[in-house]
């Protein structure tokens, strides 16, 4: 069942689905993609050394924190919104709760009122099936990419 039509939103299975996502930790490691399709044109193999991580983040602007020195900024109640996209955000808080895997890519698997969901994609450049590989010959050579926004979603933030 794709997560991600129209038509499914008011569907009681994806709604619990939702209400189930919501109780698990903000990062959480899955067996499968919930969308495989979209997973594997995004570089997921079923193979050793791939890992698909489910990651939660708030919807919704920051707001500015405020500093307290004297008298009340008169900026202090605007909420801003940050310049990179949600998709980008959750992609960097996966890849620092797993630091010896390299992001690949992530994609969107639902939302709930308050939180967005979205699996993303990890390798792990030393496992000796990924080294094997001659398909996958970035692993060696990049390093913490998805800080310097060379996965899709953080282009998106560069202005590419």
């Amino acid at each position: 069942m794709a997560l991600y039509t129209s038509t499914d939103w008011n569907k009681p299975a994806y709604k619990e689905k939702v209400r189930k996502w919501s109780r698990e930790p903000v990062v959480n490691r899955v067996e499968r993609p919930s969308r495989l399709k979209r997973a594997r044109s995004l570089g997921y193999r079923a193979k050793q050394g791939y890992v698909i991580a489910r990651t939660r983040i708030g919807k919704g602007g920051r707001k500015r924190p405020t500093i307290r020195k004297g008298r009340k900024p008169s900026k202090s109640g605007i909420f801003f919104t940050t310049e990179q996209s949600l998709q980008a955000i959750a992609e960097k808080r996966v890849a620092r709760k797993f630091p010896n895997m390299e992001v690949l890519n992530s994609y969107y698997v639902g939302e709930s009122g308050t939180h967005r969901y979205y699996e993303v994609i990890l390798a792990d450049p030393n496992h000796p099936a990924i080294r094997a590989d001659p398909k996958i010959n970035w692993v060696g050579g990049q390093r913490k990419r998805v800080f310097r926004g060379l996965t899709s979603a953080g282009k998106k933030s560069r202005g590419l």
